[in-house]
């Protein structure tokens, strides 16, 4: 069970990476969110979704 859960979360910050990078958005943006998704696997993408996709908007 730990190790599906495991790849679901790998798998969610990986599509989460891939759509910072294809955001529009300044590099130094773009590095200071992969970070945040690469150190916080759970929440990053949350925050991002949040803070970073309603900016945008």
């Amino acid at each position: 069970m730990a190790r599906l859960l495991f790849i679901l979360v790998l798998i969610l910050d990986v599509i989460v990476i891939l759509d910072i990078l294809r955001s529009n958005k300044d590099m130094e943006k773009k590095v200071l969110w992969v970070v945040a998704v690469f150190f916080l696997p759970l929440l990053g993408p949350l925050l991002y979704y949040i803070i970073a996709r309603e900016s945008s908007k």
